[in-house]
């Protein structure tokens, strides 16, 4: 897979996620978010499922020691994403959730240099600022008064940089992406649903009243996104996945606009030019830089 291919597949993640804000904004009017979260990624299993089986028979090479270990870790960190973003919007906006949730943009390379000791591109730190500012002016360029659900949502962000860095360190390495997706939607699915028949009450008309966004949810946004995101990134750095994963602000807009009726400014088509700028720096500066290197030679 070259590496267009795979920013293509991470494009498809952040459009599928886009639309996805609609129905988690939608679902909690019916059913708790642990609930919403663990019969989401349970219905994710499933999908990925037949894709792990296949995996396993067309893969001659071992898995090898510790990938169950990482996988889970993978599947803690997006568990915490997950988690911290739905009870952020019983709180919050969806436009602050937006935004705040696109911060892992920052948080991604940040990560990278301080754990990893990885220099990336150095176009990937304005590319990166211009996403952010690019979800700001999205968001129609002002955040009220910083709420609990606001606070939550940052902390969303920065489980999503650790979820994406660690899939940038482990995907590739175990040549196992199937695997590590239904691994991490396990986890998630598990944990989920503990802490739901715990501290949720839960009904068959709860269930039926959020069943379509559940169902959008698990297929779409859990299963096929996060696998999406998966492939994709074991063909390009953290950094730049992050870039084309923060998308999905772009595509929540349109999206918002198209089902729920919302209207997008004139400050909000800015950000979306911004953001779209920032993705294809992103895209052509590396290939530039290369064919430059590759002429000089």
């Amino acid at each position: 897979m070259t590496r267009i291919q795979a920013n293509l597949f991470l494009l498809l993640s952040g459009a599928i996620w886009g639309a996805g804000f609609v129905a988690q904004s939608t679902a909690m009017e019916a059913i708790g978010p642990l609930w919403f979260i663990g019969l989401r990624f349970a219905i994710a299993m499933l999908v990925a499922l037949p894709l792990v089986l296949i995996e396993a028979r067309r893969t001659e090479r071992p898995l090898s020691r510790g990938s169950m270990r990482n996988f889970t870790f993978i599947g803690l960190a997006l568990f915490g994403g997950a988690v911290t973003q739905q009870f952020g919007l019983l709180t919050t906006t969806v436009t602050n959730s937006g935004f705040l949730t696109g911060l892992y943009v920052v948080f991604v390379p940040i990560l990278t240099v301080v754990f990893l000791r990885r220099r990336p591109h150095w176009i990937i730190w304005p590319a990166a600022l211009m996403a952010s500012l690019g979800i700001f002016l999205l968001s129609g360029g002002s955040l009220s008064g910083l709420t609990g659900g606001d606070l939550l949502t940052i902390v969303c962000a920065l489980f999503w940089a650790i979820q994406v860095m660690l899939i940038g360190i482990f995907a590739a390495s175990t040549g196992r992406p199937m695997l590590l997706s239904m691994t991490q939607f396990a986890v998630c699915a598990v944990l989920g649903i503990l802490l739901a028949a715990l501290f949720e009450p839960l009904s068959v008309e709860a269930v039926t009243g959020a069943l379509p966004e559940i169902l959008y949810a698990g297929v779409f946004s859990s299963g096929i996104a996060f696998i999406c995101q998966v492939v994709g990134q074991r063909h390009t750095t953290a950094p730049q996945a992050a870039i084309f994963l923060s998308s999905e602000a772009l595509f929540a807009a349109f999206f918002g606009m198209m089902l729920l009726g919302e209207v997008i400014t004139p400050v909000g088509y800015v950000g979306c030019a911004v953001i779209f700028a920032a993705m294809l720096l992103v895209e052509l500066v590396p290939e530039l830089t290369n064919r430059r290197r590759e002429a000089a030679v």
